[in-house]
């Protein structure tokens, strides 16, 4: 045992003895310590059980009361991501215009560099330019009805236009900023699921839209009688690839595109526009076709994953943001014009990690920390961003495989073979 090198109080000893000893579990140590100390306690008791000591977790400059009661439980030191930027970016949005450089947080080398030629590719052709198509995070609880003739009433009921505005009323009584924009119907046998659509302003908005669509089911209970099997049946989808999502939309749903002069693509990218397109056409298409893909792209998961972490997003909601698709189509001028697609892309400026202390820095950074004058203004310029680092990502690493430099690029920057 390790604890008599320990810096600790007599009653810091105490405690650490109790939960070695399983009279204190992990999770009840708050109760008998302040924040700061039960993470302590709870980090040289991980010590003790593995005989190990810890080098580096335990530094950080996080608000453990804060973090400890919105984002983390049982909670014993921080983990480090190194944190770079590429850029400038030129983007020519409704709600982001201007030039931006952008946070990534990644371990993987070679990534940073390859959206940050993108950048520079795609300012130097005049930026993106990007819009926000639809805007509505979901939630799907799914009822079970007796039989079918009862389905198909309840499924009648919800369709009307009196039932919309009584859902809609006790949706909104549970926030301040969410609406619920529509509920769409879906019959499996005698269960229905109901996709609900909120537009949820600044916030990614998935506790919102959660505890409004509880509300709703009561509701439900209580007019028609029918019985709620979960608040969440799958149809909502989240943090898994679904058809539903990619077509209807999930979060944000936004579409940048540029077009690229023929001697930048020289220049810049080392290959031809002729080139990209064929890479493009049997990479992303053919080949994402092939083996039945949700995403055509190229790897627009890398560049959502390193902002989101910067960022203080639901990391996991990276496999919608996947879903995205590349286009790539040569012009009568001997450009290349480039897009992507991103159907589904949760972002929130306000709410989750984006109150940590790094992950505000690298809002900050974009201009879209916290709630914007017009509620839900910052989280669509947002979203225009990501769209826009995104498609500098999918140019970078199109023109990589078009000029056959890929391999070399991670064997100089992810293995340090300079």
């Amino acid at each position: 045992m390790f604890t008599e090198a320990y810096e600790l109080t007599e009653e810091e000893k105490l405690l650490l003895q109790k939960v070695l000893d399983g009279d204190i579990a992990f999770r009840k140590i708050e109760e008998f310590a302040d924040p700061l100390t039960a993470v302590k306690i709870r980090r040289l008791a991980i010590q003790e059980y593995g005989k190990l000591e810890f080098e580096h977790i335990q530094n950080f400059s996080l608000d453990v009361e804060s973090v400890t009661k919105r984002n983390i439980e049982n909670m014993i030191g921080a983990v480090q991501i190194p944190l770079g930027v590429a850029g400038l970016l030129k983007v020519n949005g409704e709600y982001a215009a201007g030039e931006y450089y952008i946070p990534l947080a990644t371990t993987e080398g070679a990534l940073v560099a390859s959206v940050n030629r993108g950048c520079s590719v795609i300012t130097r052709s005049g930026g993106a330019n990007v819009r926000v198509f639809e805007d509505e995070m979901t939630r799907a609880p799914v009822f079970k009805l007796e039989s079918l003739e009862r389905a198909r009433k309840f499924y009648d009921w919800v369709k009307s236009p009196e039932t919309f505005e009584q859902m809609k009323q006790a949706a909104e009584k549970t926030t301040r900023f969410g609406k619920l924009l529509s509920v769409k119907p879906f019959v499996t046998g005698t269960y229905i699921y109901l996709r609900f659509s909120y537009d949820t302003k600044d916030a990614m908005g998935m506790n919102m839209v959660t505890i409004a669509t509880d509300a709703v089911m009561h509701l439900i209970e209580d007019e028609f009688g029918a019985h709620p099997v979960t608040l969440s049946g799958n149809m909502c989808t989240d943090k898994k690839p679904a058809s539903i999502s990619a077509i209807l939309g999930r979060g944000k749903t936004v579409v940048a595109e540029v077009t690229i002069p023929q001697e930048i693509v020289k220049e810049t990218l080392k290959c031809t526009p002729e080139s990209m397109f064929e890479v493009n056409y049997s990479k992303n298409l053919l080949g994402s076709a092939r083996a039945g893909a949700m995403g055509f792209n190229a790897h627009a998961a890398n560049i959502i994953a390193a902002v989101y972490l910067a960022c203080g997003q639901d990391a996991a909601h990276v496999v919608e943001g996947s879903t995205a698709i590349t286009s790539m189509e040569l012009t009568k001028y001997e450009e290349i014009h480039c897009s992507v697609t991103l159907p589904a892309l949760p972002v929130g400026t306000v709410g989750g990690g984006t109150g940590l202390g790094t992950q505000r820095d690298c809002l900050n950074i974009l201009g879209v920390a916290g709630a914007g004058d017009t509620p839900g203004i910052n989280s669509r310029k947002f979203a225009e961003i990501v769209a826009s680092a995104v498609l500098a990502g999918e140019i970078s690493l199109i023109g990589a495989q078009a000029a056959g430099h890929l391999a070399r690029a991670h064997a100089q920057l992810g293995r340090g073979k300079f």
